[in-house]
């Protein structure tokens, strides 16, 4: 209790403190925990997604697309065949790059998520800047996909602050953080898909928020067999809106 005064009190003095998102991985079904990360009482004051509900056996499957490897189209095939929702956090870099895979995804009934324009550390720009970099990525998005609201945040580079989450609550935005990840990001160490596939898998827990990158090979031919031994396991995968009430849309611009 005392370690959560502390912390509150220094965000409330600080709030320009910069945080990169940290947490103790589940094993053996464990639940992960971020209450030794120094930074659980700002996520919770801001009502960012750590976890879902942990008393159930889902899983939320989320991506991060800040630029295309050529495996979007996989992930994709499979996710269809599958019948399995994600979302998907884009760029600027790739909306601009890759406009008929955005449209895949929202037509193919998967969110598109911010994940802002330039993929900026939002802790070192102003309010001002925040809110440009989030509606030039919604606003192209529902130029491309005709989506008119935008939900979903995730913080460039996992970097926040009480400040950054407030202003991009203040827009709307549920940020949305993870509970499952593993360093699948450079390109140039992928492993395959057994390496892939272990660590999502050992990882597995009730309420699990999955953060993949979808530069990564492993994870392309990993997915299929994921989903299969998680379903197998008894999770069931939903969608991040079945997760957070309704809340009123973000008006484009």
């Amino acid at each position: 209790m005392l370690l959560v005064t502390i912390v509150t009190a220094h965000a409330a003095a600080h709030p320009d403190t910069a945080y990169h998102f940290g947490f103790k991985k589940s094993r053996d079904g464990q639940l992960p925990s971020i209450d030794q990360e120094g930074f659980k009482s700002v996520v919770e004051k801001h009502g960012a997604i750590f976890l879902g509900d942990t008393t159930k056996k889902e899983l939320f499957l989320t991506f991060d697309n800040g630029y295309e490897n050529g495996y979007t189209g996989q992930i994709l095939d499979t996710l269809k065949a599958k019948k399995v929702p994600a979302i998907f956090f884009v760029t600027g870099h790739y909306v601009k790059d890759q406009p008929e895979l955005v449209k895949r995804m929202a037509d193919e009934g998967h969110l598109i998520g911010n994940h802002s324009w330039s993929h900026p550390d939002m802790t070192t720009i102003p309010n001002a800047r925040i809110r440009e970099e989030l509606e030039n990525v919604q606003t192209e998005v529902a130029r491309i996909t005709g989506q008119k609201e935008m939900r979903f945040l995730r913080p460039p580079r996992g970097i926040f602050s009480d400040r950054s989450l407030a202003a991009c609550k203040e827009l709307g935005y549920t940020s949305v953080f993870w509970s499952i990840a593993y360093k699948d990001w450079d390109t140039k160490v992928q492993r395959g898909w057994r390496y892939a596939y272990d660590n999502v898998i050992s990882q597995l827990h009730p309420g699990a928020v999955i953060l993949l990158h979808a530069v990564s090979r492993d994870n392309a031919e990993a997915l299929g067999a994921i989903i299969d031994e998680a379903r197998k396991q008894g999770y069931e995968f939903k969608s991040l809106d079945q997760l957070v009430p309704q809340q009123p849309p973000t008006p484009v611009p």
